[in-house]
């Protein structure tokens, strides 16, 4: 289906690159009636209600956050549990499907978290009269997250075409891309980079260590200029 063609549209939107960019795509291409944040007590829940709240409000879309309690209550990995250390990750491994990255996306890993999130945000887009839900995934993450992938998007489109009686469609206008293209595509269409926030961890700035931290400064070196400064940029006025 043509993603120009759609009426109304909402979007899960986290804060973080692909779903921004994925926001400013959705405003451009449709009539973007929600952007829905998940607080499922993440080490960022904070951080991400903040930035995306402030892309919310500086385009006038509706913003709702929906806290889901019960999924903090059974995911043990560390991007919940505090006690447990984050994963870290060299620029060298960003690309190695298994080892290392799988290890790294294996303790963040969240009990089927996407197709939660999913679900919910088509229940809204059904009540609302969207035809579809607008999210942010790359082609980086889906080697180890298969919820990131174009076969799960299709997976999802299957079930929703029975469960949604104005059949609503996932579409991800980022996923084909990696990071530096999702980075461009933000550029070219002047996606709000600026009050994006993309870490695992919750703290005054972004740690620049973590995999999603990793994966943004690569994508920014050659394109980010300032902005590369601007989000790892600590206390000390030095990055990482």
């Amino acid at each position: 289906m043509p993603y120009r063609s759609i009426r109304k549209s909402i979007i899960l939107l986290s804060g973080g690159l692909d779903s921004t960019v994925a926001f400013k795509k959705a405003l451009d291409e449709t009539d973007l009636v929600l952007a829905i944040t998940f607080d499922y007590g993440q080490r960022a829940a904070e951080k991400e209600r903040t930035s995306s709240s402030s892309i919310c409000s500086r385009y006038g879309v509706r913003h709702e956050v929906v806290e889901l309690s019960w999924l903090t209550a059974i995911t043990t990995t560390a991007l919940v549990d505090r006690k447990q250390s984050l994963p870290g990750l060299e620029s060298s491994q960003l690309d190695g499907e298994g080892g290392a990255t799988y290890e790294s996306a294996r303790k963040v890993w969240v009990p089927n978290r996407n197709g939660v999130f999913i679900n919910i945000a088509a229940a809204y887009a059904e009540s609302l009269g969207a035809d579809i839900v607008v999210t942010g995934f790359n082609i980086e993450e889906a080697a180890t997250f298969p919820d990131n992938s174009p076969q799960f998007i299709a997976a999802i489109n299957g079930a929703l075409s029975f469960s949604t009686l104005n059949k609503v469609q996932l579409i991800s206008p980022t996923s084909g891309l990696n990071k530096a293209e999702i980075v461009a595509l933000g550029q070219e269409i002047n996606a709000p980079l600026d009050l994006l926030w993309s870490c695992y961890e919750g703290g005054e700035r972004m740690c620049g260590l973590c995999e999603s931290c990793m994966r943004l400064k690569r994508a920014l070196e050659d394109r980010g200029g300032d902005l590369l400064d601007r989000l790892f940029l600590n206390s000390r006025g030095e990055t990482g």
